[in-house]
């Protein structure tokens, strides 16, 4: 090789290492913490009455959304959503969550997941927490439950490797299977259980479970795995993705003795406090390695506080945990749904900033795609669009339509202002229950939410054309298989877009 084509290889090397080293410093890590049945009205900087100073910092640093919204008012479809950027109505999950721990995985193997998007495009990968979206374990055939173990978990083989999150594109995996008040208890990491149950335990449910595991632990413990996976990271060229899904404040409300009688308003305030103090640790990680500045976080909920936190004692203390929203968890009505959305990402959000641009957690797919600048397939995301445009200018309002889904399986659609239920009531647990609806009261309801934020006054008489537009434009992105531009996909059942399991 002449001095002149050795020159240039090494210039050319020393550009590629350079430019590769600049993507990597230039493409943001991203975390994404999920807290379990917690309501617009638990932050403290939201008028809650439990001292929040964790989040207060990230709406004082970041972007607070104020008309975000999950696909679903209960706990398995929204993370569904949250993971695939498509509604969870489309799966085979038509209603209500998965309640047994041998439920077979609702993601499907080959989709594509935010995780294993990343994971393609040169993230490492790791979930922490609550998965319940099904772990594939391995059964005992025909097992009979021994003297003393009462409760679901037991005819499962702890000895043999699960399906987990690994499966969905995730390099690591440590959590529980499910809610914390749904057995087995037992941490599994990876693809393995790292205890085997010998003991019946109850948070409340009764069930399989290790004789380490305790409840009160769980926050502790995947606040101390996150803070270990951020140390391991910051000394990694490559970016990480962190998925941090908590089992707090859902129930059982067990905050550890750190913080028992730390709030003016009982358990449920002192846990709503251990939860923020989560988000603190993985903050401080965040300071220590200086990964601040062009690290993206977010912080939502799976949905509406739930009525097990017992809001009306909460609310003769001064705390709404769902502000001023009609109803509440596994409700149609706002409450339901409607959560807090923060985002810190000092590169590029304009601190102390809110936005009221109508937001899917469907759309944390698209918005990862638009910021690393690779494209969805066209199977993928079908269901998001990409909050990075109003990241940069919060006046950005660029979605107009959302799909809400209640536990029983009422549907619901927000196009502007305007709302539309397909069910009479609530098609949840506050009145009118689903089911149990009053006779007479019309079959669907229809809100202006710009007038009537609280839901009082059913317009659907008054505005047939409105209720008729918004049903066929529901029906629409039924029959598409999405609701954003593109090529139709298929539907994984299908689907009535009336109330589906009124019964219950």
């Amino acid at each position: 090789m002449n001095i002149y084509l050795k020159s240039l290889y090494c210039f050319l090397l020393v550009t590629c290492v350079g430019a590769s080293k600049m993507h990597a410093q230039n493409t943001p890590n991203i975390i994404f913490i999920f807290a379990d049945d917690m309501g617009i009205g638990d932050i403290s900087s939201n008028n809650g009455k439990a001292s929040t100073p964790n989040l207060d910092r990230l709406v004082k640093e970041g972007m607070q959304f104020k008309d975000a919204h999950t696909s679903s008012s209960v706990c398995t479809p929204s993370r569904y959503s949250v993971l695939t950027g498509r509604y969870n109505w489309r799966t085979r999950l038509a209603n209500h969550v998965f309640s047994t721990p041998t439920e077979a995985p609702l993601i499907k193997k080959d989709e594509v997941t935010v995780a294993s998007f990343l994971k393609d495009a040169g993230y490492h990968t790791a979930c922490i927490g609550k998965w319940h979206l099904g772990i594939g374990w391995q059964s005992i055939t025909d097992y009979k439950n021994k003297e003393g173990q009462v409760g679901n978990g037991w005819n499962i083989d702890y000895s043999k490797p699960a399906i987990t999150p690994t499966s969905n594109g995730f390099d690591y995996f440590f959590g529980i299977t499910a809610s914390l008040d749904m057995p087995p208890y037992v941490y599994i990491e990876n693809e393995y259980a790292t205890n085997i149950p010998t003991v019946t335990k109850a948070f409340p449910r009764k069930g399989a479970a290790t004789t380490d595991f305790e409840a009160v632990d769980c926050l502790r413990d995947f606040a101390e795995k996150s803070v270990a996976y951020i140390d391991e990271r910051a000394q990694k060229d490559k970016p990480f993705f962190l998925y941090l899904p908590l089992t707090s404040p859902h129930t059982p409300i067990v905050p550890s003795e750190k913080f028992q009688g730390k709030s003016s308003i009982g358990n449920y305030g002192d846990f709503l406090m251990e939860t923020d103090w989560v988000v603190g640790e993985v903050l401080k990680a965040l300071d220590k390695h200086g990964l601040n500045e062009n690290t993206l976080v977010i912080f939502s909920t799976d949905n509406g506080c739930s009525p097990s936190a017992k809001i009306p004692n909460l609310i003769e203390k001064g705390h709404f945990p769902n502000g001023n929203l009609r109803g509440h968890k596994a409700d149609i009505y706002e409450g339901g749904h409607r959560v807090p959305f923060i985002v810190r990402w000092p590169s590029v959000v304009k601190a102390g900033t809110q936005t009221d641009r109508l937001t899917c957690l469907t759309d944390f797919i698209s918005t990862c795609s638009e910021i690393i600048g690779r494209p969805l397939d066209e199977a993928s995301g079908v269901d998001g669009v990409s909050f990075l445009p109003t990241l940069k200018d919060p006046s950005i309002h660029d979605r107009e339509v959302i799909v809400h889904h209640s536990i029983n399986g009422s549907f619901a659609i927000r196009k502007g202002d305007w709302k539309l239920a397909l069910c009479p009531g609530s098609g949840g647990w506050s009145y009118p229950r689903a089911g149990k609806t009053p006779a007479g009261m019309p079959a669907v309801q229809l809100f202006n939410l710009s007038t009537d934020l609280e839901e009082q006054h059913n317009l659907q008489a008054k505005y047939p054309e409105k209720v008729k537009e918004l049903t066929k434009l529901l029906q629409s992105y039924v029959d598409a298989g999405r609701s954003t531009p593109g090529k139709s996909q298929q539907n994984d059942r299908d689907i009535n877009i009336y109330a589906e399991d009124i019964a219950k």
